[in-house]
């Protein structure tokens, strides 16, 4: 674990840490989105929820005991409204941009951009679905001299 730090969590001790580069990459770039309700994808979510718990650790007498399985996390953590406090220390912790509200901004700036993402994705689908020439009409009259 890099950088451990100590907080406190709903009266539970937790020492937290910073995520190594490549597993830091992945984390950072799939949690957010992957939570936004509608939008992301639960078990995606999960999955790198798992992997961010994987830098957590409880102090315990002779050791830290790392946070590696969910059962581990079920046991230690509690609820499910201090794993979702944990999860957001995490990622202040590793990002700045999560620091002093920067998630909220983040949120938003998401938000604001979303309605031109759709517009353009709906453009480019109905693009795609319209047909290339006109069809024939039924209604050809054939004539014979």
């Amino acid at each position: 674990m890099l950088e451990k730090k100590t907080i406190e969590i709903d009266g539970k001790h937790f020492i937290i840490s910073k995520f190594p580069a490549v597993a830091g990459r992945e984390i950072i770039t799939q949690y957010p989105l992957s939570g936004i309700p509608k939008l992301g994808d639960y078990k995606t979510n999960e999955a790198i929820m798992l992997k961010i718990m994987f830098y957590v650790a409880v102090p315990m007498p002779d050791t830290d005991l790392q946070l590696t399985t969910q059962a581990l996390i079920d046991n230690h953590v509690g609820s499910w409204e201090t794993l979702m406090k944990l999860e957001m220390a995490m990622m202040e912790y590793n990002c700045s941009f999560f620091r002093n509200g920067g998630i909220s901004h983040l949120l938003e700036t998401f938000a604001e951009m979303l309605p031109v993402w759709i517009t353009k994705m709906l453009t480019a689908l109905s693009e795609q679905s319209l047909p290339t020439e006109k069809p024939r009409s039924k209604s050809l009259k054939t004539t014979t001299r």
